[in-house]
């Protein structure tokens, strides 16, 4: 059978242009190949298709390509060797040129403490690998088809189990759904509200604009509830139109307290007596440092709370995994809307995590994290009573991020003190929900997790710097 383009070598996007004659193509293809070295899209020690393949590919002679070749190999742009082939000499490539950006800050941050990453050094990619082989080698072939809406099988088997022993959840493999991480979930879910009736949602009054912005996307307003030092104060929801509320009950983000047993128990009450929605947000109820962490909101009513988790803390958010617990009443919309929006996990990941979780290395790897981010917040408390004690540390031993309570006035400027240091660091009054009505209280969210462990005491080191 005869050779053809779609067998041949590798692939080369080449504009020859020139004339008809050999010698008007020969220089055309020189000039091409000329072109893509000097500018760069030719990278140097890349091989180049062979002789026999090229002209194949172009549709012209073998020795016109081996004449081009020839010629460019003379000029220094390609080397030829025996066995070798023919390979775009190693040069320095002139980078194009961009316009610099404005300078607003004291340059490119050297140590970050933005809040919601964990370390992403510390990902377990050996383990992760081992368990991508184990999960590839046991897959049937119809894995590697077109997805179902809910999520691979294995992850939703292996979730249940995992969240039911791990945060109480109360959760059935045909009850969860896959997501592409927290965001994918609540505009979903944003979406699914709207379609119900739904106008607004109530939320807390510190949290992230990213998420009421979602909420906002899908046409519904945000209401924010009260707060005080028992967290949230629910007995809001009774007085406002909304049947869903947003909450962050295990650890509420960013203030860093678990919301009262007392007020946990009256919003499943208030859930149950209108029909309302809960939108748990559990997104670090696994790290707890200081005793057994408190069980989901889910656990309390499954029927009318929606239980929202992902790995973007425990691993990391550049998996994209996250997985909703959904009441019955929920999951035919929720599914029939996710669906409709045609986003997706990669089924390799999601068997992988499957695997990652059912052979013991996911807990292995939480309980090491814990260890960490534990020692780096009591370094970080260390460090506060040692060096800034009219600074002090709030909220309970859990999570990857601390709220740092500042004497009153001395936010914003610590804020750009940091920002000269080079420290990436964010103030309480960027989670503030604009029509939040508590006291405004200066204050830095500081995310422990996120330095590599071989930043982390520079970052504390910058940090205790700026600090009064």
């Amino acid at each position: 059978m005869g050779e053809t383009w779609a067998t041949l070598g590798v692939d080369l996007h080449l504009e020859t242009g020139g004339d008809a004659s050999r010698h008007g193509v020969r220089k055309g293809l020189t000039d091409a190949l000329r072109e893509a070295v000097r500018g760069g899209r030719l990278a140097p020690g890349t091989r180049l298709p062979s002789s026999r393949s090229l002209a194949v590919d172009l549709g012209i002679a073998r020795n016109t390509v081996a004449d081009a070749y020839a010629d460019l190999v003379a000029e220094g742009w390609l080397t030829a060797r025996q066995g070798s082939g023919t390979r775009v000499a190693e040069r320095e490539v002139a980078p194009p040129v961009r316009p610099a950006p404005p300078r607003r800050t004291g340059g490119t941050p050297t140590y970050n403490l933005t809040p919601g990453s964990p370390d992403l050094a510390s990902f377990p990619r050996a383990e992760w690998l081992k368990a991508a082989r184990r999960a590839l080698a046991a897959a049937p072939h119809s894995a590697l088809g077109y997805a179902d809406p809910r999520g691979r099988v294995e992850l939703r088997t292996a979730l249940a189990g995992y969240l039911a022993r791990a945060r109480g959840v109360h959760a059935d493999p045909d009850r969860i759904v896959v997501t592409a991480g927290f965001v994918h979930a609540l505009a979903v879910l944003g979406r699914v509200l709207r379609a119900r009736g739904e106008r607004e949602v109530t939320v807390e009054s510190y949290g992230l604009d990213l998420h009421w912005n979602l909420l906002h996307h899908a046409g519904l307003r945000t209401v924010p509830l009260a707060f005080d030092a028992l967290g949230t104060d629910v007995s809001g929801l009774g007085s406002r139109s909304a049947r869903a509320v947003l909450l962050t009950p295990a650890h509420q983000f960013p203030m860093g307290v678990p919301l009262h047993p007392d007020r946990r128990a009256a919003a499943v009450d208030w859930a149950r007596r209108e029909g309302g929605v809960i939108i748990e947000d559990d997104y670090d109820g696994e790290f707890r440092y200081d005793r057994q962490p408190v069980g989901a909101l889910q656990g309390l009513d499954p029927e009318h709370v929606v239980y929202l988790g992902t790995a973007s803390k425990s691993l990391a958010p550049g998996l994209r995994l996250g997985w909703m617990v959904l009441p019955s009443g929920l999951h035919d919309e929720v599914l029939a809307e996710k669906e409709a929006g045609g986003a997706s996990c990669g089924a390799l990941d999601q068997l992988t995590l499957a695997e990652f979780i059912t052979s013991g290395a996911y807990d292995r790897h939480v309980r090491a994290a814990r260890l960490r981010y534990r020692r780096r917040r009591d370094q970080l408390v260390a460090a506060l009573a040692e060096r800034s004690p009219e600074v002090r540390a709030t909220g309970i031993a859990a999570g990857l991020h601390a709220v740092l309570r500042l004497p009153p006035g001395t936010e914003r400027s610590i804020v750009q003190a940091a920002n000269w240091e080079r420290l990436a660091v964010h103030g309480l009054t960027g989670f503030r929900h604009p029509l939040a009505t508590v006291p405004r209280e200066d204050a830095l969210v500081v995310g422990y997790g996120t330095p590599a462990e071989h930043a982390w005491a520079g970052a504390l080191g910058a940090l205790c710097r700026v600090l009064p």
